[in-house]
């Protein structure tokens, strides 16, 4: 007689669905999902919406050390011993998160080879983002790294065009993010916007001619041709 197999189990349903150890929640814009130095104890994952993680030094300087959005993880470091929270995690618009106690998080890696297999998948583009973020700032002009930033939070690459950016950002913010100041980046937006790389009311669209800035530093050759004798 033929065994039955066992259901298959589905990752994203698992990610998306209240259950045994994992609860879900919406956070309004501006709201805390947790906080720098609070008991890390479970694992995020953002099924709508666009998370900031913030760190803030002893000094009591702030910096915005990533923009998440859906499909990615928060609080991933208390599966590799961190008892505390290292960053402050602030949804940008409206977000909904699905939170998975510890317990839960290592029992599905250990049992459910799918779900082991998208977390590791996380994980590897997770680092890949941070070694090209790391080699970015060491050697990519400000002009360069702030084009890359706007392609990254525009999900440029993952459906094929860039899409309108979620969320308000701040100029101060994207300095932040690329290690320079305010008046550098409304220099350059506003450049970027003057050859129809982006559009820039409030909301910011990306062109895929943005790309440009990263591939041929055209930009500053065309400003130059631009500009009046």
């Amino acid at each position: 007689m033929r065994k039955r197999s066992k259901a298959s189990f589905d990752p994203k349903l698992f990610l998306a669905t209240v259950g045994e150890g994992k609860t879900i929640a919406k956070f309004r814009k501006n709201q805390i999902v947790f906080s720098q130095g609070q008991v890390a104890d479970a694992v995020f994952y953002i099924q709508k919406g666009k998370i900031k993680l913030t760190v803030v030094s002893e000094q009591g300087k702030e910096a915005v050390i990533a923009i998440l959005g859906p499909g990615q993880f928060l609080g991933e470091g208390c599966l590799n011993g961190h008892p505390l929270h290292i960053a402050t995690t602030r949804a940008l618009d409206e977000c909904l998160i699905t939170r998975i106690e510890k317990a839960t998080m290592i029992a599905t890696i250990h049992d459910e080879q799918g779900f082991s297999e998208l977390f590791m998948s996380y994980l590897l583009s997770r680092s890949s983002r941070i070694e090209a973020d790391l080699i970015d700032q060491l050697f990519n002009s400000s002009e360069r790294r702030l084009a890359r930033l706007l392609l990254l939070l525009a999900n440029f690459g993952k459906e094929g065009t860039p899409e309108p950016i979620a969320g308000t950002f701040s100029q101060g913010t994207l300095a932040e993010m690329i290690g320079t100041t305010r008046s550098r980046v409304s220099f350059f937006m506003n450049k970027f916007r003057k050859l129809g790389f982006i559009e820039y009311n409030g909301k910011i669209k990306v062109h895929n001619a943005l790309l440009n800035v990263i591939l041929y530093d055209k930009p500053e050759i065309e400003t130059r041709k631009r500009a009046p004798a």
